[in-house]
C-alpha cells in the first residue's frame, strides 16, 4: 500500500482499476426455439438457442505505479506551491530563489544544447523515414498537421481574440491592433516574444494609447505566462502523433491534453522553438512515446514563428482589456499625459497652459499620485503672467 520512496509517489503513482468477474447464479435459463429450413427436412431444421446473462463487472482500486511521468499530478502541485510560495513571502524567498536558479541552469543548458540540434535532428529524421512503410503519406499528413496549426491559430488571433476584445472594451479590435503591426512583424521574424516585449511596448504607448503603468505590469507578465499560441500548436501536435501511431483518444484524454498543454505553455520560455521542451509532457500525460517530436520539428520552424505571433497578440489585446476596465483607477490612461495646474496661496486655481508633463517625470519628481490634477504651491499670485502663464 505504500510506495517505496518518495520519488516514486511523486511522478509514478497511479490508481489502478482491476476488473472482478461476478458469476451470476444460476437460475431458469430462457430457451428459444427457431425453425431453419433445411433441404434434407421440408418441415425444416429446430435449433434450440440457449441465452446466459453476461457477467456482472465490478471493479476494485489498487494503488500502483506507471512507467511514465505523472505529469498532471506534478504540473497540479507545482502550480500549488507556487501560489503559496507567493503568500509566504521572505519566508518562502529562499526556496523560491533556489528554484530560480535551477530553472535558469536548466536554460543555459538548453540554450547551449540548441546549437548542436541541427545535426542530431537530421539523423532522428532520418532514421524515422527509413523506419516508415510509405513516407509520402506520412508528408501528407505532416502537410495537413501544419494546415490545422495556421488555421486554429488564425481562428484564434482574428476571431477569437477580437472578439473578447469587443465584447469587453466596446471597441473596434482591428484598429487596436493596427498599432500593433510592428511588434507582430518583429515578432515574426524573431520568433521570440522575450525579444519582441520592447517594440510591443512602444506600440501599445505611442500607437494604442495604453496606460504606461498597465503596459509595464502587463506585457512582461504575459510574455513570461501567457502562451496561448504555443498552447494551441502543442495540443494539435500531440492529437497528429496519436493519429500516426493509430492511436485512439478518448475523451478523457483529450480534456488531459488540453489541461497539460495550458499548463506547459505556461512554464515555456520566450525564445524560438521553446514548445518543443515542454512538449515531452503533453504527450507523456496520455502514454505517447516522447520520440516521435522529431516527426514534426521538420515545420517546426515555420510554425513556432506565427504562435509567437499569437502569444504577442494575445498579451496587447489583454493590456489593452485590462486599461479599458481599470480606466476609472488609472483615468490618465490612453494618453499618458495631464494638465498642469497651479493654485495660488489664496486658493484661487488658474489651469497653467504650459507644455503639459508626462506620468513618470511626475511620479519621479512630485511623487504622483494617480490624480489628474497636480498642485504647486507659489509664493505670490502675481508671479504668474493670466495670459501666459509664467
Amino acid at each position: 500500500m505504500t510506495p517505496c520512496n518518495q520519488l516514486v509517489v511523486s511522478l509514478q503513482y497511479k490508481t489502478d482499476l482491476i476488473p472482478i468477474l461476478k458469476v451470476p447464479t444460476r437460475t431458469i435459463t430462457p430457451n428459444f426455439v427457431y425453425v431453419i429450413p433445411d433441404e434434407s427436412n421440408p418441415n425444416g431444421r429446430t435449433v434450440y438457442l440457449e441465452l446466459t446473462p453476461p457477467p456482472e463487472v465490478m471493479y476494485k482500486t489498487s494503488p500502483g505505479t506507471s512507467q511514465q511521468m505523472n505529469v498532471l499530478g506534478i504540473v497540479i502541485f507545482s502550480a500549488t506551491m507556487g501560489l503559496l510560495l507567493g503568500r509566504m513571502g521572505e519566508r518562502g524567498a529562499p526556496l523560491v530563489n533556489v528554484c530560480q536558479c535551477i530553472n535558469e541552469c536548466v536554460m543555459k543548458i538548453i540554450n547551449a544544447a540548441v546549437w548542436y540540434f541541427p545535426f542530431g535532428i537530421i539523423f532522428l529524421v532520418a532514421g524515422k523515414i527509413l523506419d516508415m512503410q510509405d513516407p509520402s503519406t506520412l508528408g501528407r499528413k505532416l502537410g495537413w498537421y501544419g494546415i490545422t496549426v495556421l488555421a486554429g491559430l488564425f481562428v484564434h488571433g482574428l476571431i477569437l481574440l477580437p472578439l473578447f476584445y469587443f465584447l469587453l472594451t466596446r471597441k473596434n479590435p482591428f484598429t487596436y491592433i493596427r498599432g500593433l503591426l510592428q511588434a507582430m512583424v518583429i515578432a515574426l521574424a524573431t520568433s521570440s516574444s522575450s525579444a519582441t516585449l520592447p517594440i510591443t511596448m512602444k506600440c501599445l504607448l505611442e500607437n494604442c494609447h495604453v496606460d504606461r503603468q498597465i503596459a509595464r505590469f502587463v506585457l512582461p507578465v504575459g510574455a513570461t505566462i501567457n502562451m496561448d499560441g504555443t498552447a494551441l500548436y502543442e495540443a494539435v501536435a500531440a492529437i497528429f502523433i496519436a493519429q500516426v501511431n493509430d492511436y485512439e483518444l478518448d475523451f478523457g484524454q483529450l480534456v488531459t491534453i488540453s489541461i497539460t498543454a495550458t499548463a506547459a505553455s505556461i512554464g515555456a520560455a520566450g525564445i524560438p522553438q521553446a514548445g518543443l521542451v515542454t512538449m515531452v509532457i503533453v504527450l507523456t500525460s496520455v502514454g505517447l512515446p516522447p520520440d516521435d517530436i522529431t516527426l514534426i520539428v521538420a515545420i517546426d520552424w515555420i510554425l513556432d514563428r506565427f504562435r509567437t505571433m499569437i502569444n504577442v497578440l494575445g498579451d496587447a489585446l489583454a493590456a489593452g482589456i485590462i486599461g479599458h476596465l481599470c480606466r476609472k483607477d488609472f483615468p490618465l490612461s490612453g494618453t499618458g499625459k495631464v494638465k498642469r495646474f497651479i493654485k495660488y496661496n489664496n486658493n484661487c486655481p488658474k489651469i497653467l497652459p504650459a507644455p503639459v508633463w508626462s506620468i513618470d517625470n511626475m511620479s519621479e519628481k512630485n511623487n504622483f499620485t494617480g490624480k489628474t490634477s497636480v498642485y504647486v504651491i507659489l509664493p505670490h499670485p502675481k508671479t504668474v503672467s493670466p495670459s501666459t502663464g509664467q
